[in-house]
């Protein structure tokens, strides 16, 4: 046994000695120990990265691969029903809209107005305890359209504040009263007002004073309007000018230019009405209205007929804003003074904003609102009760409107002189009204 064992192992080293002595078994060898180094350093092959070793890994499990293949479907069964629901919110609001569009041609077309405004409104609302209900005091404002007057668009949006400013119309032949108009207008600090110059001497003398200034483009109306010079027809174009202004979404104080002002009357102004206009009143029954009884004695037990009485808004004053029923009012009154050269702007603005829907008439429904007789002046109120009054004197109103005196220019630097220059007896010298 020893013997075999010997030969045995005498045979294997005969045979190691050869397989080291020969170089293509050096090679095998070599080859195979290399390929246990790399297979041991890189057990997912030499050639892929880690997103491929991943994805190898979750494909060589069945069970990640079926809930893989559950969730996507879900998830896009998920996506699927929100754009459906996102489709059909989109489809709806596209209705809204197209039946708010509708809504608001009929609405200017004037069919329904009570309905309408029903329907601006919203959702019907119930009526609340006694006491407690109050109507809507103001209408929407309209969307603004600058397609209307692109230039106008751009001046206003340096001159406006928040929206609002005053406006007024002037020829060359108002210079002095003008040049007082807008001096005082910088003393107290008013920054948002624009003069619309109806010929070229008058804006030039804006541009060279600093005052802001728009000449609108050629219009043989107005043009035609503004060489005449007369006041009641100047006057009468500041209705056809105002809707471009409202048009393009802005509020408007309309101004005459005979007016002094001592404070800023935006900060007067409730802003809950279509109009808010100064007063002809000179006392609290004709400013703000009063039960009048009309005695007719042949009527016998019935001869007293009671009658509502109020004295005409003033249509050189007056803050608008740019809503529908006001525009209405504008389109109104420009047509009727274009049709009648001889009506008086004034008596057609009281007309067409007081007179009552009645049987072949339909009336203006625009929520108006009289403002303070003490702030906002009429030169009534100041020469025949105002300056008599020491206590009426030391209040400050806000404009002061020399509506009811021929001597405009006199009675306005005398306006000047008592509120701003402090001179006590400036207003002295005036009769109470004019003298022819």
């Amino acid at each position: 046994m020893a013997g075999r064992r010997d030969a045995l192992l005498s045979k294997d080293k005969a045979h190691s000695s050869l397989f080291f002595r020969s170089p293509i078994a050096a090679a095998v060898l070599v080859g195979v120990i290399v390929g246990c180094v790399f297979a041991f350093l890189f057990p997912h092959g030499l050639f892929f990265g880690p997103h491929h070793r991943k994805l190898k890994t979750r494909i060589s499990h069945p069970q990640m691969v079926s809930s893989v293949a559950c969730v996507l479907p879900e998830q896009v069964n998920v996506l699927k029903t929100d754009i459906l629901a996102a489709r059909e919110k989109n489809s709806e609001l596209k209705k809204q809209v197209r039946s708010l569009m509708e809504k608001l041609r009929m609405a200017e077309q004037g069919k329904g107005h009570a309905l309408e405004q029903v329907v601006v409104l919203g959702e019907k609302h119930k009526a609340g305890p006694f006491g407690t209900v109050k109507g809507l005091r103001t209408n929407p404002t309209v969307a603004p359209d600058e397609s209307v007057n692109p230039r106008l668009a751009e001046i206003l949006k340096d001159v406006a504040i928040y929206k609002e400013l005053i406006v007024c119309l002037a020829t060359y032949n108002v210079k002095e009263m003008l040049e007082l108009w807008f001096t005082n207008i910088k003393k107290v600090g008013i920054p948002n007002y624009l003069v619309v110059a109806l010929d070229s001497e008058t804006e030039e003398f804006c541009k060279l004073n600093d005052v802001p200034v728009y000449r609108r483009d050629p219009d043989k109306y107005v043009d035609s309007v503004a060489k005449a010079g007369n006041n009641h027809a100047v006057s009468g174009l500041k209705f056809r000018i105002l809707r471009e202004f409202l048009q393009l979404g802005y509020g408007v104080i309309l101004s005459d230019v005979d007016i002094v002002y001592l404070q800023n009357p935006f900060d007067h102004l409730y802003r809950d009405s279509d109009v808010e206009s100064m007063s002809d009143g000179h006392n609290n029954m004709t400013a703000y209205g009063y039960n009048d009884v009309f005695d007719e004695p042949s009527m016998g037990w019935a001869r007293y007929a009671h009658t509502m009485r109020i004295w005409v808004y003033n249509s050189g004053f007056f803050y608008i804003r740019p809503t529908i029923p006001s525009i209405e009012l504008l389109d109104r009154v420009a047509t009727r003074l274009s049709l009648d050269p001889k009506a008086w702007d004034q008596a057609v603005f009281n007309e067409e904003l007081f007179f009552p829907s009645h049987p072949g008439y339909d009336g203006v429904y625009a929520a108006k609102r009289t403002m303070d007789m003490y702030l906002f002046m009429n030169s009534k109120v100041l020469f025949k009760t105002v300056r008599k009054n020491n206590s009426l004197k030391k209040l400050k109103p806000v404009i002061v409107h020399i509506n009811y005196h021929p001597d405009k220019f006199e009675r306005m630097k005398a306006v000047v002189d008592f509120y701003v220059n402090g001179k006590q007896d400036a207003l002295d010298n005036f009769p109470d009204g004019s003298e022819w």
